[in-house]
Order: structure tokens, then C-alpha cells, then sequence
């Protein structure tokens, strides 16, 4: 499945634009409970105001609030990377670390973000169970923990570390644009041989195909014989 997957989605990668290993911090942040789309449009004025860990340690947080409104729950991702900034220029002369058990310490950071930075930032292989992959995952019968943590563990057993990056790009493109979480595009899907849920959605090859989404739409209905 990973293999088909591959040549599916071959242009696979992180949705959220950025620059820097804080800059990629950033935006995973500002992403909790918001579109990648939302935040990538937030992020370029951000990014020009605040371009070091100092610059949100120091920022006014009326100003920062302002800036992020739009990604929703400002407040608190306010907070976070406030506390980021301070902890990375406190803790580490402003640089993110490259390790999971450092990176998850930092305010606003935790497992998935972690996962997130490392794979993306800094080429360190990592699961980023988001909830796309949990979804996936369990309706491919890989697993059916809800935990997490214990989805990262089961699935990292079933595929080669060097492939856990882009496994969780392909699984998360797959999920936005095929496998949708009320009503998968099951007939023209390219995994519908080896799903044990397919038929959730429609499998009729037309009234699925009308569903799937995102600039790969053709290539994924060619591959779906479609």
C-alpha cells in the first residue's frame, strides 16, 4: 500500500510553507485546529515581522495576537510561541534542537509537532500521526489503537524507518483527497484492492470519482483506471 501510495502522491510533502526549522515550529503550531491553507496565508507577514526565536520571546503580545487571529485559538498559540521563543533563546542561543525528546520539552510542541520538524526540517525520519493518518490507519486494519503514540509505534513496526517521513505525507494527502473521513471516494480509489473498508463511500467508479480533490486528481483517476 505504502508503494502504491508512492507512485500515487510522488510529489508528497508537507503542506505548510516554510523556510526554517522555527519557521516550520511556527506554523505546525498556528496549524492545531486550522487548515494548512488558513495558516499558510497568515504566515508570510508573520514571518517577516518575526524572525528569530528573541523576536517572539520579546514580542508584545497584543501585536502577535493580531497577526495569528485567523488560525483561531490565538490566545493560547500566542502563548506558545511566546514561551518558545523564550525557551529556545534561553535554553539553546535561539536554535530548535534535533531531538524528539528535546523538541517535545518546548512550550507548544508536542509528539506530532516534534515529528513534524524532525522529519521536515531536519531529515530525521518520523511518524506524524495527525488526524488524516489515525483515520487511515485504523480503516486500513493496521491498527486499532486511537492512542497516538501507540499508532506511531505500530505503524513505524510495519514500514522501514527510512520511509516514515514520506509515508506520513502520502497518507495525509491521501486522506484530504481521496479517503474522506465521511464519505470516501471508495470507486476510484487506488488502494480499493487492498482496503478492508472499501465500500464506506460510494464504489460506484463515477459518483467516487466526482469526490476526489487537489491537483493530483487526474493522475489518481488514471491510476484507478478511471
Amino acid at each position: 500500500m505504502n508503494r502504491v501510495l508512492a507512485e500515487a502522491f510522488p510529489g508528497a510533502h508537507c503542506e505548510l510553507d516554510f523556510t526554517t526549522p522555527l519557521e516550520l515550529a511556527v506554523a505546525t503550531i498556528l496549524s492545531a485546529q486550522c487548515t494548512d491553507e488558513r495558516v499558510n496565508l497568515t504566515t508570510p507577514a508573520l514571518f517577516a515581522r518575526y524572525r528569530t526565536a528573541r523576536d517572539y520571546a520579546e514580542a508584545n503580545r497584543a501585536e502577535l495576537e493580531e497577526f495569528i487571529r485567523p488560525t483561531g485559538f490565538f490566545r493560547n498559540k500566542t502563548s506558545s510561541l511566546i514561551g518558545l521563543g523564550q525557551a529556545l533563546t534561553e535554553k539553546y542561543d535561539g536554535e530548535l534542537p534535533h531531538t524528539l525528546e528535546e523538541l517535545v520539552k518546548l512550550p507548544g510542541i508536542g509528539r506530532k509537532t516534534a515529528n513534524v520538524i524532525l522529519g521536515n526540517a531536519f531529515g530525521v525520519p518520523g511518524i506524524t500521526v495527525d488526524t488524516h493518518f489515525g483515520r487511515l490507519v485504523r480503516r486500513w486494519g493496521w491498527t486499532s489503537e486511537e492512542d497516538p503514540v501507540k499508532v506511531e509505534h505500530i505503524v513505524g513496526e510495519l514500514v522501514e524507518r527510512k520511509e516514515w517521513t514520506m509515508l506520513s505525507h502520502r497518507v495525509i494527502f491521501h486522506g484530504r483527497r481521496v479517503c474522506h473521513s465521511r464519505k470516501p471516494a471508495c470507486g476510484a480509489c487506488v488502494l480499493a484492492a487492498d482496503c478492508p473498508s472499501f465500500g464506506l463511500g460510494p464504489t460506484d467508479p463515477a459518483a467516487a470519482a466526482a469526490l476526489v480533490k487537489g491537483p493530483e486528481r487526474d493522475h489518481l483517476l488514471r491510476m484507478a483506471g478511471l
